[in-house]
């Protein structure tokens, strides 16, 4: 039986008609639940740092924390609507880098992860691809929908890192820039929660004659 909902209105995109399914809303609030879950854990991640320090009962919750924030982001990525797939594919795999990194610095350092980046910035070589993944998706939002909070987002994560990495960004603006990408995040994730559906899956006549062209020239190839 067909997923599409029978009373689905029909769309004209730039290379015909289409529907939205029903598997295509569900992909929608998965993806805006993991940005969502993501989002509150770095905002509570954020907030425990900047309220507790480095304290000894908190940098293992940080960590704990943190592989939330990466698995939530993760599931954002599977059903993110990218029309792109090279770009879609690169994102994954920054987000897969950023996580093997995270877990080899678990597992090979004697120190809890949030210390070990703070105190060794040039772990963010490996770790950072995470973020890279993640100011990608905030691009994506910035340049599709506009949005204020990811237009600040977007220059404010790379800025930090690679401020922390080379270590031209003074500590005390290190803590301000923090916590307001927390803030830009959760603020960012929410407002997503109530958007029509529809504006995320995009223009789906795109995506199928993207893969239409792409099977094309497989053919080709393979002839």
């Amino acid at each position: 039986m067909s997923d599409v909902v029978m009373e689905s209105p029909v769309y004209f995109g730039q290379f015909g008609s289409y529907q939205i399914t029903e598997s295509d809303r569900r992909e929608v609030r998965i993806y805006r639940a993991g940005l969502a879950v993501a989002a509150l854990c770095f905002a509570v991640g954020t907030g425990l740092t900047l309220g507790y320090g480095a304290s000894d009962w908190l940098l293992p919750i940080l960590t704990w924390l943190y592989f939330g924030f990466c698995l939530a982001l993760g599931v954002s990525l599977l059903t993110i609507h990218i029309y792109l797939a090279p770009l879609h594919r690169l994102l994954q795999a920054c987000w897969l880098v950023g996580v093997a990194s995270a877990v080899d610095l678990v597992l090979s350092s004697e120190t809890p992860l949030a210390l070990t980046v703070y105190e060794h910035p040039n772990s963010l070589w490996g770790v950072g691809f995470m973020f890279v993944a993640l100011t990608g998706i905030y691009f994506k939002e910035a340049f599709c929908f506009n949005r204020l909070e990811t237009k600040f987002l977007t220059p404010l994560v790379p800025i930090l890192l690679l401020g922390h990495l080379s270590g031209w960004l003074p500590e005390e603006s290190k803590p301000v820039m923090l916590g307001l990408w927390a803030i830009l995040f959760l603020v960012f994730s929410l407002r997503k929660l109530p958007q029509a559906i529809p504006d995320d899956i995009g223009d789906k006549s795109v995506f199928e004659h993207l893969r239409d062209r792409n099977n094309e020239t497989m053919s080709s190839q393979e002839g």
